[in-house]
């Protein structure tokens, strides 16, 4: 439940975190910038009207950025990250167990039922936050169950219901990074909702010969999905190695215990 709480504060804080840094970077940098280079073009094209010599105006990555879904794809790109991070961070964690060895049995050494109180004490000697890690966990109810029963067939059920359960686990905390995967193209398409429908608004200005207004909101249209496609297939690719490097760790820890703990094991 801790560990829970505490993983929720990070996610709210990250949430500002990201807000704060993008929305600067914005108010401060990107519109400015596109600000600078529209007025500019807004020059260029006044004076391509007096003098009749054709120009040619260079698409500006400032411009395509600056709209507020782009900003909103942005916030939601770092928020994802850093909640990826953390879970990148605890996968690590959990893999540097696989490295120690958390229960003293010899290579040839055979474990037997009444031995499984003795090698459960070790687990117990870990330090709290190294307990509710997944190995651990596990071999502590493998030595529990063993004691009990003195079936090898049930410590393995155990091992592979454990593990199962903690796949299931992981892939259930990934619902919000789903989500945030899914929301960052629907807020692009949001933004070409919006611009379409103001161009449709400025159509009376396009049949008149003034088309500046319907080309820029068509812009906005379109920047908006590129920018949100381009990100949400970063997040996507970022998601898919979350959810391989967990299922990895799964896999390593039940393998762990079937070499470590079960094969030394006798009925």
């Amino acid at each position: 439940m801790k560990f829970q709480q505490s993983e929720f504060f990070y996610q709210i804080v990250a949430l500002l975190l990201s807000f704060v840094v993008v929305h600067t970077a914005y108010v401060g940098l990107v519109r400015p910038n596109a600000e600078a280079v529209l007025a500019s073009e807004a020059r260029a094209i006044a004076e391509q009207e007096a003098s009749g010599e054709p120009i040619t105006i260079e698409r500006s990555a400032w411009v395509v950025l600056k709209d507020y879904e782009q900003e909103a794809c942005f916030v939601l790109m770092f928020w994802v990250m850093a909640i990826m991070g953390l879970k990148a961070q605890n996968v690590g964690t959990q893999r540097k167990l696989l490295n120690q060895q958390l229960v003293s049995i010899e290579g040839g050494q055979r474990v037997l039922p009444e031995d499984a109180r003795k090698l459960s004490r070790n687990l117990d000697a870990l330090p709290q936050e190294q307990q509710r890690l997944l190995l651990p966990r596990v071999m502590r109810s493998a030595l529990q169950r063993y004691g009990s029963t003195s079936s090898v067939a049930d410590v393995s059920n155990v091992v592979r219901d454990a593990c199962d359960a903690e796949a299931d686990r992981l892939d259930s905390e990934l619902s919000l990074v789903r989500y945030i995967a899914w929301a960052i193209p629907s807020i692009g398409f949001i933004g070409t909702v919006r611009g379409i429908g103001t161009a449709l608004g400025n159509a009376h200005e396009a049949v008149q010969g003034n088309i500046a207004a319907v080309t820029a909101s068509l812009g906005v249209a379109f920047n908006s999905t590129f920018i949100a496609l381009l990100i949400s297939i970063v997040i996507m690719f970022l998601m898919h190695q979350i959810t391989l490097m967990q299922e990895r760790m799964v896999s390593d820890v039940q393998e762990h215990c079937d070499y470590s703990l079960i094969r030394h094991m006798q009925n």
